[in-house]
């Protein structure tokens, strides 16, 4: 960035203004936001205080975790808010409902309130869990917005960082708190709460920027931001292994309270590192802006043809009627526009396109994928959520639990990652689709119910890993077939509405399945009844009926996604992203042939003057090769 004397305050004051507002820093607060977003999974590490604190049952802990999931994942609210509101609002509801539920969770398990009745407890944790689906809308959904081209890799990284928070909150709780899970559920309550109030406010859409009208000026400009990304990838990917080397060396040896703080401070860094990377695509953005300011601009002076002006009157007298028949055929009453809508329903565009809520609901392909997605995610996150209990019906220790809970953060990290990477390689050069990620997916996944069931003697580590990859590797895959098959336009809503199949497979799969399961074999070993005494099961028997059903769904669902993918052949073998390249190279025209561009034609703006430019005009992009093009009248 080139300073003049005197003016070096207020150069770095506007660059900092352009780094606050700009599209990277937006990026890095999204990745923040997002890494105390996923509380959901560390289920396990405070489940076992809600059963004794409270004395409930496998059943009753198992329609907790529903709830859970069911706040966590119907998201509709949120996705219709936020295509009418800006997203800092929705931040500031799902903050508000965090706090509240979680807070109230707390003070149940610290017996600071009277005991809640069971179905008060559901909406405290519903609301909780609830205001992450908030988070996940505005910062997940703003970021695909904002980088159309990149959306398999945005959304492998953003949903890693979800992924990562599980261990993130550990290790922050254990430096503030000490080991106590009570503790951990009032972190859960306040951390996510002040994240979004630093960051909230940075969140937000902006213009895609134009890429120029050559060929060259397209890739580079792409191959500048999957680089940017891939420098997130490496931070990421350095914070995974930081929080995994954490996890073995808690485990091994004893930590004081001041060694967990240091840990803490490390990861605080390692969590603030892609500011250097926001700040330096930011520096290349300016210089861009201001090498092409430099640059003399090219005038075209356009005349139109003595035939054109001759047709014109005609052309006008022309459209004029077809405005008013067209005015004449509008709907006249409510009824029939709802009749228009309802029939435009069952008549989608093609895909890619952007489809209206009720085409796309009523739309096979997303049934299928509602489906899939069912099968999938309802039995992983099973797995999960019983993490803890099958450890402990497997003779597992305590703290090997733990470890076990918290190493699924890590591998559920690099199952987002994996996943939406690898996706969108595939897919942009060999044209491999994303629906038959999914189908390999929900294939390992199976492995991992079947050690699980048959109880393989420490098998458990690799049930652990193999759950906690497939959960992660497969939303980063669902949320990107929705963008691409049914559009971004009404993006916000159709991404919850996706979300929404995992709470029903996790009700029908954990709680009618493996906890009613659970708790007959636990009335067998206890006299035929769990009624005032001991209601844990010991053995492999307890979960091996429930993930044998568990393993028949996810193939299931395997089948299901080979018909997505039959669909769609056609759709992956083409250019699903030539409409975004195709969108900003004609508004790179508009902005060239309007009025925008008639300074050009006087005389070219001072750097002084381009100086002065805000934060939003830098990333509208640069003026595509210097030239104005002036239409004579």
């Amino acid at each position: 960035m080139v300073l003049q004397p005197g003016n070096v305050g207020g150069g770095a004051v506007r660059f900092a203004r352009q780094v606050v507002l700009g599209r990277w820093f937006m990026a890095f607060a999204s990745m923040l936001i997002l890494s105390v977003s996923g509380a959901t999974l560390i289920f396990g590490m405070y489940s076992k205080e809600l059963k004794s604190s409270l004395g409930y049952d496998q059943r009753t802990l198992n329609t907790l975790a529903f709830f859970k999931d069911l706040g966590y994942n119907v998201g509709i609210l949120a996705g219709l808010i936020n295509e009418v509101t800006p997203p800092w609002f929705g931040l500031a509801i799902g903050a508000a409902l965090n706090l509240g539920g979680y807070l109230m969770i707390y003070l149940a398990v610290e017996g600071r309130t009277a005991r809640p009745p069971v179905w008060l407890m559901c909406i405290y944790i519903c609301a909780g869990t609830n205001s992450q689906s908030f988070t996940n809308t505005c910062a997940l959904v703003t970021c695909v917005k904002n980088f159309p081209e990149s959306r398999g890799i945005v959304l492998g990284l953003l949903k890693s960082f979800t992924g990562l928070s599980g261990a993130i909150f550990a290790q922050i709780y254990l430096a503030i708190y000490g080991d106590d899970a009570k503790s951990l559920v009032l972190l859960i309550a306040w951390l996510p709460v002040v994240v979004s109030a630093l960051f909230g406010h940075t969140i937000r859409i902006m213009p895609y920027p134009s890429r120029g009208d050559s060929g060259s000026g397209k890739s580079s400009a792409a191959t500048a931001t999957n680089q940017a990304f891939f420098h997130f990838l490496y931070i990421s990917i350095a914070l995974a292994a930081y929080l995994l080397a954490m996890i073995v060396v808690q485990k091994q040896t004893s930590f004081s309270r001041a060694a967990y703080a240091a840990s803490a401070v490390a990861l605080l860094l390692l969590l603030f590192l892609p500011l250097v990377v926001a700040v330096k695509q930011e520096y290349r953005i300016l210089k861009e802006v201001e090498e092409s300011l430099r640059e003399p601009p090219t005038v075209t002076v356009e005349e139109p043809s003595a035939l054109q002006m001759a047709a014109a009157p005609g052309q006008s007298t022309a459209i004029e009627e077809a405005e008013a028949e067209e005015a004449k055929q509008q709907p006249s009453s409510s009824s029939s526009c709802l009749g228009s809508c309802l029939k435009n329903m069952f008549s989608p565009p093609a895909r890619g396109e952007d489809y209206t809520i009720l085409q796309a609901l009523v739309s096979v392909d997303m049934l299928l994928l509602f489906l899939a997605t069912i099968c999938g995610a309802g039995a992983t996150l099973t797995a999960i959520d019983n993490m803890g209990q099958i450890g402990q019906s497997l003779g597992y220790p305590a703290n090997t639990v733990n470890t076990f809970v918290s190493l699924i953060s890590i591998w559920n990290y690099a199952g987002r990652v994996a996943s939406g990477f690898a996706s969108e390689i595939l897919l942009s050069r060999y044209g491999f689709p994303r629906p038959l990620m999914i189908t390999a997916v929900l294939l390992l996944s199976c492995a991992g119910h079947l050690l699980i069931a048959f109880g393989v003697p420490q098998s458990l580590y690799a049930a652990s890993v193999v759950t906690g990859f497939c959960f992660g590797a497969l939303w980063p895959l669902v949320y990107a077939i929705i963008s691409e098959v049914f559009g971004l336009k009404y993006y916000s809503t159709l991404y919850n509405f996706g979300t929404a199949a995992s709470p029903i497979g996790a009700y029908l799969l954990n709680v009618r399945v493996a906890g009613y399961l659970y708790d007959v074999e636990a009335a067998k070993q206890h006299g035929g009844t769990l009624a005032g005494g001991e209601k844990t099961c010991i053995g492999v028997q307890c979960f091996k009926k429930s993930f044998l059903i568990i393993t028949a769904a996810t193939a299931v669902g395997v089948l299901v996604s080979l018909v997505l993918v039959w669909r769609t052949r056609s759709f992956y073998e083409g250019d699903i992203y030539a409409k975004f390249r195709d969108d900003g190279a004609a508004a790179a025209k508009d902005l060239l042939a309007s009025g925008d561009s008639a300074p050009a034609a006087g005389k070219p703006r001072k750097d002084e003057d381009a100086a002065e430019s805000t934060a939003d005009e830098v990333h509208a992009g640069p003026k595509v090769g210097g030239e104005a093009h002036v239409h004579a009248e």
